[in-house]
């Protein structure tokens, strides 16, 4: 019995300077979470071959295309080797944010964000290794692409959320996206000169707020801006621009908090014969202005709250000739293909009213409207 007990203490010490060993060479090579998954997994080089392999098909084919937010529930199933890829339209400022949810707490899911770039894709970030969550600061327009692909093994019930928030903080107090009435690019003085900014009406004297943490690097009144404050962002190296103000906040410190007020919303400068409004621009150090409007457009939609779907398997019957698409949606959808009434097709999850879906004789995923099928259970 006491030889047992330092048999195990031996081997827990073998175990535990394993895992030490392991964790210097990733701290040296950092290696990524699929890597990671395959060397403590103890993956084959086949199987994984299989697995990554369907990860670049999904990559290089599959075509959906979402808007969001995005909320999709369905069934993660072992050995399926499914791969869930997304296509989607993002734009300099906005806070891209993907979450999976699963009902077992040990299953694994690796999520890619790819910008697509002269019909190749770049990998922008991808979640770490047992990580569930990825968020991203989008720095450009573009179309973008995001894989989410479970272990090999998974088998749990899951719920994919996507959505896009603002980088910062609306810089009126009380405003909403509908107080943005002029924007980036609009004509000014006959097509002389264009918009560097958004504009966004208010009542006089409402509080101008700071839309990020930063530093006050200028404030005062001067040129076609009148009263004006520059707020730096030291994190993205860029700098804000709050001009026509009525009057500007006592500031005690070159530095504020996202919240603090600058000033109060006025119509001076060159803006005497328009209503109260701030004009909002961005500036950065080395490419200039900016369009600001996707740092601070709030995003007023939640995706729908609907029950989750959870199939029994992956099967489902064609109930009437139907028509898949490329998005879950009538108007801003193509037409992939028809299929007929009575093809089984493999439901890949549910999101709103559209089954996420693979059909018969089709090597890519589409959606089909969930009144034109149902589940074989």
């Amino acid at each position: 019995m006491h030889g047992r007990i330092i048999y195990l203490f031996l081997l827990l010490l073998v175990l535990e300077g394993c895992s030490k060993i392991d964790k210097a060479r990733d701290f040296l090579t950092n290696p990524t979470a699929r890597e990671v998954y395959q060397r403590d997994l103890k993956i084959s080089d086949e199987l994984f071959a299989i697995w990554e392999s369907e990860k670049d098909k999904s990559l290089k084919n599959d075509s959906i295309s979402i808007g969001l937010p995005y909320r999709e529930s369905g069934r993660f199933f072992p050995k399926s080797f499914l791969v869930y890829s997304y296509l989607m339209e993002l734009h300099g400022g906005d806070l891209l944010s993907v979450k999976i949810k699963q009902d077992s707490t040990s299953s694994l899911t690796f999520i890619d964000i790819f910008s697509v770039e002269d019909s190749a894709y770049k990998n922008i970030k991808s979640s770490g290794f047992g990580e569930q969550t990825l968020q991203v600061e989008i720095e450009e327009d573009n179309i973008y692409k995001i894989v989410v692909q479970p272990e090999i093994d998974a088998s749990s019930f899951f719920t994919i959320e996507i959505k896009r928030s603002p980088l910062y903080h609306f810089p009126v107090a009380g405003g909403k996206n509908s107080d943005a009435q002029s924007f980036w690019g609009a004509q000014r003085d006959g097509g002389k000169r264009s918009h560097k900014g958004v504009d966004i009406f208010a009542k006089r004297g409402t509080p101008v707020i700071a839309a990020v943490d930063g530093r006050i690097t200028s404030s005062g009144e001067k040129g076609l801006g009148g009263k004006q404050v520059w707020l730096r962002d030291p994190k993205r190296g860029q700098s804000l621009y709050y001009a026509h103000l009525d009057s500007i906040a006592a500031i005690k410190k070159y530095q504020v908090k996202a919240g603090d007020t600058l000033g109060f919303v006025g119509n001076t400068g060159n803006a005497r014969t328009t209503a109260p409004h701030l004009h909002f621009g961005i500036y950065r150090r080395f490419g200039g202005a900016i369009n600001p409007y996707h740092f601070i457009k709030q995003e007023e939609n939640e995706p729908p709250k609907k029950s989750p779907f959870l199939p029994g398997n992956q099967l489902g019957v064609v109930k009437n000739k139907a028509n898949i698409r490329n998005s879950n949606s009538i108007k801003n959808s193509e037409i992939i293909q028809k299929i007929p009434a009575g093809d089984t097709i493999q439901i890949l999850g549910k999101t709103d009213d559209w089954y996420h879906i693979k059909a018969p004789n089709s090597k890519i995923p589409s959606f089909l409207h969930s009144s034109l099928a149902a589940p074989i259970n």
